[in-house]
């Protein structure tokens, strides 16, 4: 395999440890039901069909009903175990054995949180195609949103070119007015992403580890880190409570039923 960019393999990464204690159930989050079968299903649907070769999950919180609600994708779906839940970089950490070290370069991986079953394949074929075409180590996609509370901000300097990614509770006065908010939709080279989470720091507030540290340390590293704004506000609908998941589910029903 060459060295060039449109010949990595593509590969994805998806994040089902979590419990989603705000949904008030024994039930692992990503395995509560959207369209008939467990939302993880249909993140993991958008990553074979963007042409992803396989989907590492990532488990945890009774990952035995995360294992069996994937088990119909066979060798497509394998699993990694989060021991902890010491955040997303803490994650991402936790598959780094599912990945060659020697194939890492030659890897680009996608990475997304298995709570967002509204994504679409056209969102991660587009940002595989920015992501690739400029040959860049990370590539995220974002959100334009009216209320982008709860969300992480998206800063960008004077030029319009990707700063960093400010969580809310970190963010000052005017971070908190951007509505350019970070729907966790990420394109990574492996071996930088690994290298660059070698290099990640507990948060000071939170004990945990982030994934959205790596693309400022990227940077700092002298790599190009990419941002789209290319995710539809409608698409990236958190799901925290029943009453949320109603919503989806109805929202995904409909775009079944619209052939979308």
């Amino acid at each position: 395999m060459t060295a060039q960019s449109n010949t990595k393999d593509i590969q994805a990464v998806i994040l089902a440890a979590g419990k989603g204690t705000r949904m008030k159930s024994d039930l692992p989050k990503v395995c509560h039901p959207v369209g008939g079968r467990a939302m993880v299903c249909s993140v993991v649907d958008a990553c074979l069909d963007a042409g992803c070769s396989r989907a590492v999950v990532v488990v945890g919180y009774k990952q035995e009903l995360v294992r069996e609600a994937l088990a119909s994708y066979g060798d497509k779906v394998e699993f990694a175990v989060q021991e902890e839940q010491l955040g997303t970089g803490h994650a991402v950490v936790s598959a780094a054995g599912a990945f060659d070290e020697s194939a890492r370069e030659q890897t680009d991986l996608i990475v997304l949180c298995g709570d967002g079953p509204l994504i679409s394949t056209k969102t991660l074929k587009t940002m595989l195609q920015t992501h690739q075409s400029s040959g860049t180590s990370a590539t995220l996609a974002t959100s334009r949103i009216d209320d982008p509370d709860g969300y992480g901000r998206i800063v960008r300097d004077a030029d319009g070119r990707f700063s960093r990614i400010v969580e809310q509770k970190n963010a000052t006065a005017d971070e908190l007015t951007i509505n350019e908010v970070n729907p966790s939709y990420y394109c990574l080279n492996a071996g930088r992403m690994f290298e660059a989470l070698d290099k990640v720091t507990r948060n000071e507030l939170t004990g945990e580890y982030y994934i959205t540290d790596v693309f400022e340390l990227l940077l700092r590293d002298g790599q190009r880190v990419e941002v789209i704004d290319a995710v539809p506000p409608e698409d990236i609908l958190s799901i925290n409570t029943l009453e949320d998941l109603s919503k989806v589910d109805s929202i995904y029903r409909s775009r079944q039923a619209a052939g979308a």
